[in-house]
């Protein structure tokens, strides 16, 4: 049956200082097969055309429509209204930079985590245009491509505690991706060399393991696998160099 929906929606203008952030009500009739995008769009078109929200596929494949709906964070466009109840909260991801209403900026986040993983492969070859590409078995294709799914919505960040508390954790999105490249076995880094990146006891060791980052994942990524997969390379790489798991890397004291 289809309902009236209440929605609650976190408005904040930063063109307008002088104005603090406040929840404002919306009113819509739900309609057959109706996603949150569906409901935002149209309180957009119908209501108020100021209501900042990202969207770019509209098919889970960009990560941008991210927000915090009755407390958890979801993709706006694969949560169906029919699945919530009629009051629906929605709030934008902490932790990120806001721009405006459910609008933050993931985008400068995640391109400071490439720059500091060096996130593309490091290889000995130098690539010639038109050349095939280098051959990969299927199992390490699979393990690859599983950790290469992220869609980089900001879901796992804004939902860790240890990203709350820590400056310079990578987050499960962060170790996720050097995963990806640890796996790949064109890439030719060593472990150790991950050492300079992660070797303290701020990041691959500093996890709670609440495991907030697999809850709040929209793609179901395995993240304590490829966390695991993470701690399990360095924790061998540093006993291999003989250093303390305990402490941070030689060259990080001051």
């Amino acid at each position: 049956m289809l309902r009236q929906l209440n929605f609650e929606i976190f408005r904040y203008d930063p063109n307008r200082p002088e104005r603090a952030p406040f929840m404002q009500p919306f009113t819509l009739a739900e309609t057959s097969g109706m996603t949150l995008f569906t409901a935002l769009n149209r309180i957009r078109e119908t209501m108020d055309p100021t209501l900042m929200f990202d969207f770019v596929c509209r098919s889970s494949v960009c990560g941008s429509c991210a927000m915090i709906v009755n407390g958890i964070n979801r993709m706006a466009c694969r949560t169906l209204t029919s699945g919530l109840s009629p009051n629906i909260r929605l709030l934008p991801l902490p932790f990120f930079k806001l721009l405006g209403d459910l609008t933050v900026d993931t985008h400068t986040w995640f391109r400071g985590l490439d720059e500091r993983l060096r996130a593309w492969i490091h290889g000995c070859d130098q690539v010639t245009p038109g050349s095939r590409e280098a051959p990969m078995d299927n199992k390490d294709a699979f393990k690859v491509y599983n950790a290469e799914r992220c869609i980089e919505c900001g879901c796992c960040v804004s939902g860790c505690a240890t990203m709350a508390n820590g400056k310079g954790f990578l987050g499960a999105a962060g170790l996720n991706r050097m995963a990806r490249f640890m796996m790949d076995p064109r890439d030719t880094r060593k472990t150790s060399d991950y050492l300079e990146i992660v070797g303290d006891d701020e990041n691959v060791f500093a996890c709670f393991e609440t495991m907030m980052c697999e809850d709040n994942c929209p793609l179901d990524l395995p993240m304590d696998l490829h966390m695991e997969y993470v701690r399990e390379r360095v924790a061998a790489a540093k006993l291999e160099s003989g250093n303390d798991l305990r402490r941070p890397m030689a060259h990080q004291k001051k």
